[in-house]
């Protein structure tokens, strides 16, 4: 199997009515509970080898895991082979215990890993995951699992029901001996699109994975995301965020996986920090054209900001997207979900083409995915320096009222980064602005102890809000240039 063989087939599903798989899952998989199916794992010494660097492990079906994927080996020379189930591949757990299932069962997804810190196979980690739709997940070294990646996105936040396409089969092409490369052939199927995708993954410091796609429409689709990515945020710096939502009764300060969306076009850097706690899910599009680059990063590293010691957030990556065929003019979107509970991924950004996608066309991006810390440092040009916090507060600090007065909220927004003078007497300004209200007073201060400065301004809303969020811009200027990212947030 090939990526162009994979490319025909994909188009030729296109042109035929969609047939989902077949809901084919034996009971006693349906009924495991979310722990039961936990206990399920795989054996490692079962672990198909890769190469001298790679292996692989698969998961079972069962739960929430109930469709079936198809698996291959493929060899450097020759026809794909697929895996076949086996029941002794797993240990099943106590709920399992004993029983064994049909040899046509398949599996739910699986997982690659790799030796970072040498080639004896007892040190290989993994660092990425199928597992599901058409998401997945990647890690660089030292870091944790955190938001996904998905294939495609169909009408996240309308119109119409959103729409999940699945890889239905994947083809892991085995590596040459000494490769610290390997590639992914996945097949996507949905109602409304097939395609076909090549991963071309290089697990590391980052760990960075090129995807090429031939994405064939079956019918009009209003609204298709390309280069999805998909996170987490529960509450943060601005507490629940929203104007009116309720406060989380948590010790723990900050809960997310991503913390806010960065948008690179020429020259300039947007950073919209996330919000949690409207009453509505809200879509927001920033314009581009063309597109550098945008990404779901978690800035915050700092574990006294989270104190959970086992979710360890500090270490979940950012994920970079940096396009290189296919995208054009377009949106990056970002879907925020209102959300209680810390399971639920309630943040979605991706790439939306203004073009209309049409049944009978053939898309074909081709993008990288690039693990990063707080920064994608050496992935985005330019030497901006970017936002690292915003915090808000009333501005009554003086004279406060009981309760704080609406119509008078402070925001504190710290920079750093390159770019920026380390002279306290330097002088700089700021450009601001606001879609709704006014933004009064901005004050800017050298902060010692960071290296950084801090932009205060009181924001005052009008009378009536209008409908939808409200949003503040600003940035730092040095001698009438830019010097910093624009920090764009809803209010």
């Amino acid at each position: 199997m090939t990526f162009a063989d994979l490319a025909e087939r994909a188009k030729a599903l296109a042109a035929a009515p969609y047939r989902p798989h077949p809901d084919d899952l034996p009971p006693a998989l349906k009924a495991l509970t979310y722990d039961a199916y936990r206990a399920i794992t795989f054996r490692p010494a079962a672990s198909p080898r890769q190469g001298a660097h790679f292996s692989a492990q698969l998961f079972h079906r069962g739960f929430l895991q109930a469709k079936r994927v198809d698996l291959y080996l493929q060899p450097a020379d020759g026809p794909a082979r697929p895996i076949a189930y086996g029941s002794d591949l797993f240990d099943l757990g106590p709920t399992l215990q004993g029983q064994s299932f049909p040899a046509d069962l398949g599996f739910a997804g699986f997982r690659l890993h790799y030796a970072f810190d040498g080639s004896r196979p007892d040190t290989q980690e993994e660092f990425l995951v199928f597992l599901g739709a058409s998401y997945f997940r990647l890690r660089g070294k030292g870091q944790e699992y955190g938001l996904s990646a998905r294939g495609a996105a169909i009408r996240t936040g309308g119109p119409g029901a959103e729409e999940f396409p699945d890889f239905t089969a994947f083809w892991i092409c085995e590596p040459k001996d000494d490769a610290r490369t390997i590639d992914v052939l996945a097949l996507l199927e949905s109602p409304s699109l097939t395609g076909a995708y090549r991963f071309v993954v290089a697990p590391g410091d980052p760990s960075i994975m090129r995807v090429e796609a031939a994405l064939h429409p079956r019918t009009a689709i209003d609204r298709l995301g390309l280069a999805p990515l998909t996170s987490m945020f529960l509450h943060g710096q601005n507490g629940p965020g929203a104007p009116g939502a309720e406060p989380f009764d948590d010790f723990r300060p900050q809960v997310h996986d991503s913390d806010g969306l960065a948008v690179a076009t020429r020259g300039d850097r947007m950073w919209r920090p996330l919000v949690n706690g409207r009453r509505d899910p809200q879509v927001s599009a920033f314009a581009v054209d063309p597109l550098d680059g945008f990404g779901l990063l978690q800035r915050e590293r700092n574990f006294g900001a989270y104190l959970d010691v086992q979710a360890r957030h500090e270490l979940r990556p950012g994920l970079w997207v940096t396009p290189e065929a296919g995208f054009g003019a377009g949106a990056v979107q970002l879907f925020e979900i209102p959300s209680r509970e810390e399971y639920m991924d309630n943040i979605v950004a991706a790439f939306v083409p203004a073009a209309p996608i049409t049944a009978g066309t053939v898309l074909s991006p081709r993008y990288t995915l690039t693990t990063v810390g707080a920064e994608p440092t050496g992935v985005v040009p330019g030497t901006l320096a970017r936002v690292v916090s915003t915090r808000v507060g009333s501005a009554e600090r003086l004279r406060p009222t009981t309760p704080p007065s609406p119509g008078r909220r402070l925001y504190a927004v710290d920079f750093e980064g390159p770019g920026l003078p380390r002279d306290p007497a330097s002088a700089l300004t700021a450009d601001i602005s606001a879609s709704a209200g006014t933004l009064v007073d901005p004050f800017i201060e050298f902060v010692p102890q960071t290296g950084g400065w801090r932009l205060y301004v009181e924001w005052r809303p009008p009378a009536t809000r209008p409908p939808g969020d409200v949003v503040l811009r600003a940035r730092l200027l040095g001698e009438g240039r830019a010097i910093t990212e624009t920090w764009d947030a809803a209010a």
